[in-house]
């Protein structure tokens, strides 16, 4: 029920609105690293100071418009050339969809190749993030003409889905982040219960452990993380094969007990002001999460979490007296 409850939201147009006017007012930042590339940087700069290296998310998704795509497109080449720059630890995480794949898949595969042209040139990862069902082939097949030229490209493997398997066996020779899955798929195509997409997640895990290029395990759950270390000692996987990564803003002590211990950590850093809608999503995909950002309230390093709750019933009235 949470999850078809925060799949709703972050569908609703109006909160996502006035959650751009009003975010930093509410507290965005603690779900996102800044609205800004300076701010964005500066962002990574402390995460790194920590041992934690950084990808970087633009957000926004599902452009129709061909303007907002090239948009999306110069704010990713500009946090490129930031990166560089400023010589932080980072690379970048895109969505084909913002970059227009609703419009013209043509169109979608030379934005995509600019981006990850001018990323080769600093031999700086491009991770695409795979969406929705629907997004799902074609998005791989872009991946797949992107490759024909360039190696610095990766993508993510979503546990719920069915195929999970057969496309992590073909795309063992890549680095891939494995994740359980943020969208709410039909029962056709996707486990539907939490046992089923755990046990697929941990199953995904350990074949590219042993089989794999390099393997982002991207999680919140302590539980996974636990079975992953005890896995790679008892198989001597090496850490150079692998990262833990978790999202800007959850569970920061964990991250930085994590890269404390010797573990490469990755933090997932979205910047802009199109954050409602990203929230929610990681809400759905795991709605334990939500007791993560509340156990964050009794923290007073980050106690402007609170804005975030306390702005989803603003956002709803701004909402409603737009309706009238």
């Amino acid at each position: 029920m949470l999850k078809d409850v925060f799949m709703a939201l972050s569908k609703n147009q109006l909160l996502t609105t006035a959650a751009k006017k009003y975010g930093l007012k509410l507290g965005a930042q603690t779900v996102v690293a800044g609205t800004n590339v300076e701010q964005t940087i500066k962002s990574i700069r402390e995460l790194n100071a920590l041992g934690i290296s950084a990808t970087v998310d633009n957000l926004g998704e599902f452009v129709f418009e061909r303007e907002e795509a090239i948009k999306a497109k110069n704010s990713i080449l500009e946090v490129i050339e930031a990166i560089h720059e400023n010589e932080v630890d980072a690379h970048i995480s895109l969505k084909p969809t913002q970059l227009g794949l609703d419009i013209d898949y043509d169109f979608c595969y030379e934005n995509l190749k600019e981006i990850v042209a001018a990323a080769s040139k600093y031999d700086m990862h491009i991770n695409l993030d795979m969406e929705d069902y629907g997004h799902l082939q074609p998005s791989f097949d872009l991946m797949d003409a992107l490759l024909k030229e360039y190696s610095n490209v990766g993508t993510v493997i979503q546990a719920y889905f069915f195929r999970a398997q057969d496309d992590i066996e073909n795309y063992k020779h890549l680095r891939l982040r494995i994740v359980k899955g943020a969208y709410k798929e039909p029962a056709e195509y996707a486990y539907q219960t939490t046992q089923d997409i755990d046990a697929n997640f941990i199953k995904l895990i350990e074949y590219h452990l042993l089989n794999g290029k390099f393997t982002s395990i991207a999680t919140h759950d302590h539980n996974v993380i636990n079975h992953v270390k005890k896995f790679v000692e008892e198989n001597q996987i090496s850490k150079d094969k692998y990262e833990f990564q978790m999202l800007y803003g959850f569970r920061k002590d964990m991250q930085v007990s994590l890269a404390k211990e010797g573990y490469n950590f990755c933090t997932y850093v979205p910047f802009g002001d199109d954050w409602y809608g990203y929230f929610m999503r990681r809400l759905a995909e795991r709605p334990q999460n939500l007791n993560l950002v509340f156990k964050q309230l009794f923290n007073k390093r980050t106690n402007t979490t609170i804005g975030v709750f306390a702005g989803a019933l603003a956002l709803s009235r701004l909402a409603s007296k737009k309706k009238k």
